[in-house]
């Protein structure tokens, strides 16, 4: 495949190296102040610029140009995958852009298979926690100084996991709360600092014990080798996926 990488920074170096791994040609980098860009390959300064040179698009940039990029890939027929996080709310929108357009996006807040496993086991003990009501749910999660975000999307992604299972949890809270924690609000809080490439824990927490499920990345790796391989999964496809969509064909077909 022809991939290009939009937002060339840890990322989508790590990105360009595993695609380069895998046998695939990355002729294009969207980036309008790139580092490091190796010599033979086009550099772009906006998704507005790109044209049919690639089969698809792998996006790691800035949240603040996201959702114009989605319009542009939309807009000339260019499959992405979107691994920025911080326009979920834009879902919905996209979801019927999508449709009308015959494209083709697959977005996730969690590349990483590990991560996609804890969300899994994260609804499942949502779920169990329902029958034992002297257990709480909390989340807490670490990421590195430089994250944009926060909570971050795949804490986010556990959070809903966790009050669409857990009957007696209906809102997710992110806020510093000066007052009591309300039983109905699943807090959410973060810590941002340091090299964390992402440490997320899931407490079910009572008078008697303690239950933890906690996934811990040791590098971005398992992120952009999740991505080049939902890029791959998308050729041929169209339509608005999730990273849970690939996820779940996969694990069906174990």
């Amino acid at each position: 495949m022809r991939i290009g990488i939009s937002g060339y920074g840890q990322m989508g170096k790590l990105i360009h190296q595993i695609c380069l791994e895998r046998g695939h040609l990355v002729p294009v980098i969207i980036d309008p102040q790139p580092a490091g860009v190796p010599d033979g390959v086009n550099v772009l300064p906006s998704a507005k610029e790109l044209d049919k040179a690639v089969d698809a698009v792998i996006d790691f940039s800035l949240p603040a140009g996201i959702l114009s990029n989605i319009e542009s890939y939309l807009e000339k027929g260019i499959p992405a995958v979107i691994g920025t996080t911080g326009w979920e709310a834009h879902h919905a929108e996209i979801g019927q852009k999508v449709t009308q357009t015959g494209g083709t996006i697959l977005h996730g807040s969690n590349f990483s298979v590990g991560a996609n496993l804890f969300f899994l086991l994260t609804q499942k003990l949502a779920g169990l926690i329902n029958q034992f009501p002297q257990y709480d749910l909390l989340l807490h999660e670490f990421h590195h100084k430089r994250k944009q975000d926060s909570p971050s999307g795949t804490a986010i992604t556990a959070a809903n996991l966790v009050v669409d299972a857990l009957q007696r949890k209906t809102t997710i809270q992110t806020e510093t709360l000066q007052r009591r924690i309300q039983p109905e609000e699943f807090h959410v809080t973060a810590s941002r600092g340091g090299e964390f490439p992402g440490l997320h824990m899931l407490l079910a927490d009572s008078v008697e014990d303690t239950i933890e499920l906690r996934h811990t990345a040791r590098s971005r790796r398992g992120f952009a080798l999740g991505a080049v391989l939902s890029a791959e999964w998308i050729s041929g496809k169209t339509g608005f996926f999730s990273f849970q969509d690939f996820f779940s064909e996969t694990l069906s077909r174990a």
